[in-house]
């Protein structure tokens, strides 16, 4: 504790065996043992790992990436790092716990409570545990998919409706319609 004192507590610095131990001891608690009991309501299909997959994308791969890895410029930046979703750490939580913890956050991480105890939100985040459980299996292809639904910046969504625009035979130049400041 005396080293990462004199140090501060910046998430650049590799974290202290004991700031290891206390963060994994945060997510096995976060969850209580009738929570952790629930069983998911939602059926395993191709649909809902679908809808799971689209909301997985557009809220979760930012920190997590497409295919679960953590392996994302937020991702590595956190502490705790995020998670690899598809590790027996993430893929042996209950669907209870992996429910809780998607609605609820846990806290001092940086993992968000994504619930607002809506039914819609607890059926999107029983949907989203069934596509954590397909995380080891994610195919090329899914990953393909996922990026065109992963969240973008106005730059990139510029860029996008450029491409489009000169796609259509528009060649009209955007960026010199956007240049000039009007109030």
């Amino acid at each position: 504790m005396l080293r990462t004192t004199a140090r501060g507590f910046s998430a650049r610095e590799e974290p202290t065996a004991l700031e290891r131990f206390l963060a994994s001891r945060a997510r096995k608690f976060a969850a209580s043992d009738n929570v952790k009991s629930q069983q998911n309501p939602e059926p395993n299909t191709s649909e809902v790992i679908a809808e799971g997959r689209a909301h997985w994308a557009d809220h979760c791969a930012t920190c997590h990436g497409n295919n679960g890895s953590g392996n994302t410029e937020m991702g590595k930046n956190l502490y705790p790092r995020a998670p690899d979703m598809r590790q027996d750490a993430t893929q042996k939580l209950s669907d209870g716990e992996l429910f809780y913890i998607i609605e609820n956050g846990i806290r001092l991480t940086g993992m968000p409570a994504w619930g607002n105890g809506s039914a819609k939100s607890q059926a999107d985040s029983w949907k989203l545990v069934r596509f954590i459980r397909h995380l080891p299996q994610v195919s090329d292809e899914e990953e393909h998919a996922m990026q065109k639904m992963n969240p973008k910046t106005p730059a990139e969504l510029q860029e996008e409706s450029e491409e489009e625009r000169f796609l259509k035979g528009d060649n009209t130049d955007v960026s010199a319609e956007h240049s000039h400041h009007h109030h």
